[in-house]
This record gives C-alpha cells, structure tokens and sequence, in this order.
C-alpha cells in the first residue's frame, strides 16, 4: 500500500498543491477558448484532443506542434498568456518549459559527439580537469547523460541565486562528493544535470550551452526557442501558473516520499507564481529548466532527431549521431522519481507508467505537463507547452490525450 501511495504522490502531486480546473471557480465550467492555427485533414484528431483538455479545465494557454515524415502536421495555439485571461495566446508566443529543456541539452551533447569533439565514454575531468576532486575521476560523460553520475544535486543547500551564477553552481559540483557509486543506478539530477553538461560544452567549445544551443541547432533551424530568453523577447512570455493549493496534498508528498527526492526537488527552494516568472529567472541560462519556447520551435529543433539528423532539408547531423540516443545505459527505480526508468543518452527510453507506442522513443517531460516526444521509428515529433501546471514531474492525462490521438493518426 505504500509502494502504490508513493508513486500516486510522485506522479500526481507536489508540494506545490493538488489538481485545480483551470478555467473554474465556484462550480463554473471551464472557460473555452478558440482553437487556432493549422492541422491536416489526417491529424484532426489531435485538435480535438487538444480542445478537451481545455473542455476540461486543464489549461488557460497551450500550444501543440506536431512533425511528421518532414512536415508540420499540426500547429495549434490557444487560450491566454496569463492568469487572468487578458492577453491571448499568440503564434509567436514562448514559455517555460522546465525539464523538457533537457531534451535541447542532451542534443547539444549529441551534436557534439557527432562531431567528434567529445566522446560519451571520456571521464568527464579530460574536458573539465577541476571536476576529478573528491573522487570522481571516473565519471563519465555518459553517466551526466543518464542521470547516473551520483550528482543528484548540490551537497548543501543553495541559495536560488546559484542558479544565475555559472562558475559558482559548477565550481561547487565540481568541489564535492559522489552520493553514489557512477553508471550504476538512475537518481534524476533535476537541476544539476544542465551543469554539469552545459560545462563540458562550455570547455570544448568556449560557448556556454545557451550560446551554443543558438548558434548550432535553434537558428540555423528557425526555431523559436530559447536557453538563456533575451530581454527583449520579455512581451511575448506567458506566465506561469503553479497548480492549485491543496493542503492534504501537501502532507502526503512530506510523509510518502524520500529522504532523496526532498533534497533533490527542494535544493533551491523556488516559487512558481513569482521566481519563475522573473527576470532572472527568464533571463539566466538553467540548461536543466529554464529553456523558454514555442511548442513549433521545441519541435523544429528536436525533429533533428526524430528524422535522422534532417528536418525539412537542413541536415544538422548524422543519421548514426541521433541513433545514439536510443543506446540504453541504465533500467530500474529512480532514486529521486521513484519509478522504474530507462535511461538512454540524455533522454528517457521507456517508463513504468507510460504506454507503450514504440520500440524508438526518446522523451521527456517538464514539470507541471510540458512534453517533448522522439518516435525515431515513426519520423514522428509531437511537443506540447503550456502555463497552467499540473502536478507531477511527467506525463499528465491531457499529454497523453494528445499523444493517443497522434498515434489514432497514424493508424
């Protein structure tokens, strides 16, 4: 009973609070907004799933984009950047993403390797020789990708400003101590694996990854995302919405959860309604969380991957450099998730509770509902951005109403 007690509560909630309808208040209906943008006559499916989430008040804006066989099959927006409900959603509109920028990370490794400037089985110290301290000479770049480096978080508690400091977050995991023997089981690194990655770009290349992930996959693909979201791009920002409060909740995630996953999800401590939507939040380069995009943007650039290393005629990378990320290198419970995962390079390959629609799939997911879905077997990319949270750090029943009507397409 417990088992099943503390996988409900790492699913479905957070200390944050329980469901709320986004679009309810005092027993009123959901709010319904216009559905706008352009899907094939094959994929109308996919709007209509789009439109129940909002029938059920799961959202107040969100986007979908779907990339098929070299096509955007659909593109649809909705709703309104912020809570109460006096802007629209636009075409142009961008939001955060939190966790789903680990997929725009893991590519920039994945390039890099493709190029032959790293190697996933290097120690990580042969790019960043500071990082040997404290006994972690045998880490690999390839255990920062899985997850499996024993750097879950920071060894003591840090400040949210941290986080906008480069040298200081890195300096630090370079200074400390493994939790755990490297490669030999999964603990989701929540923040720290932008990092500890975002580092290894920034010695082979001299660019951080936010410079990098601009100059070497969004631009050249046009994609409308960003690591690091100039002040400019400020108006065109959706706020962020944390889910509705809900106090027993709350008692649940303190009692059933672990030691390990208190430390990793509440180092930093952050508010959603008022850090995330700051500045220094937006602004700062958070590899792991921070990636602000369009659902078309997040899916141009990771279509690279579900097509071989080509989108729409412009080829980024070799077809063997994105099988890469398939290649399993670990399976098991999540020391902070607490679920069974399977790892692969930078991206998740199989999950307890997700059903299965193919063999090569690379996903990930963004606390409060993002997603970002691979299907490598198919040529087939579907992302979803949104700014009414859910609880839980996966998948949530609109994504994957979505991702059941692509897969109804297909067939």
């Amino acid at each position: 009973m417990e088992d099943i007690t503390r996988r409900n509560v790492l699913l479905g909630l957070s200390a944050a609070g329980g469901v709320g309808l986004a679009g309810c208040s005092d027993g009123e209906p959901p709010i319904v907004p216009e559905i706008e943008g352009t899907v094939a006559s094959k994929f109308e499916g996919v709007r209509d799933a789009f439109l129940g989430n909002f029938k059920k008040g799961y959202d107040v804006g969100a986007a979908v984009c779907v990339a098929y066989k070299d096509e955007i099959v659909a593109d649809l927006w909705a709703g309104w950047m912020d809570g109460a409900r006096t802007r629209s959603w636009q075409k142009n509109t961008i939001v955060n993403v939190f966790s789903s920028t680990k997929t725009m990370t893991a590519l920039c490794a994945l390039l890099l390797a493709d190029k032959g400037e790293i190697s996933f089985d290097d120690p990580v110290a042969k790019y960043w020789p500071e990082f040997a301290a404290n006994g972690k000479s045998d880490v690999k770049v390839s255990h920062l990708m899985a997850h499996t480096a024993g750097l879950p978080t920071w060894e003591n508690q840090i400040d949210l400003s941290v986080l906008y400091d480069w040298d200081k977050a890195t300096s630090l995991l370079a200074a400390q101590p493994l939790m755990w023997e490297p490669g030999i089981q999964s603990g989701y690194h929540a923040f720290t694996q932008g990092y500890l990655i975002g580092e290894v770009v920034r010695r082979v290349t001299g660019q951080t990854l936010g410079t990098f992930f601009a100059r070497e996959l969004a631009q050249p693909m046009g994609a409308d995302f960003y690591i690091g979201t100039p002040a400019e791009l400020e108006d065109r920002i959706a706020e962020m919405l944390p889910p509705e409060p809900q106090p027993i909740m709350d008692f649940f995630f303190s009692f059933f959860i672990s030691d390990m996953t208190k430390r990793v999800l509440g180092n930093p401590v952050f508010d959603v309604a008022t850090d995330v939507n700051a500045d220094s939040w937006r602004q700062a380069e958070v590899p792991a969380g921070n990636g602000h995009g369009s659902a078309r943007g997040a899916a141009l650039v990771q279509s690279l991957l579900s097509h071989g290393g080509a989108f729409q005629g412009k080829r980024i990378m070799s077809e063997e450099g994105t099988r890469v990320a398939l290649e399993e290198q670990i399976n098991g419970t999540d020391l902070v998730i607490g679920l069974d995962l399977s790892h692969g390079m930078g991206y998740g390959l199989g999950f307890e509770i997700a059903p299965p629609r193919s063999d090569k799939v690379a996903f990930w997911y963004g606390a409060g509902g993002s997603m970002v879905h691979n299907d490598l077997e198919h040529n087939l990319t579907v992302t979803f951005v949104m700014n009414q949270m859910l609880p839980g750090l996966t998948m949530t029943e609109r994504t994957n109403a979505i991702l059941d009507a692509v897969y109804q397409s297909l067939a």
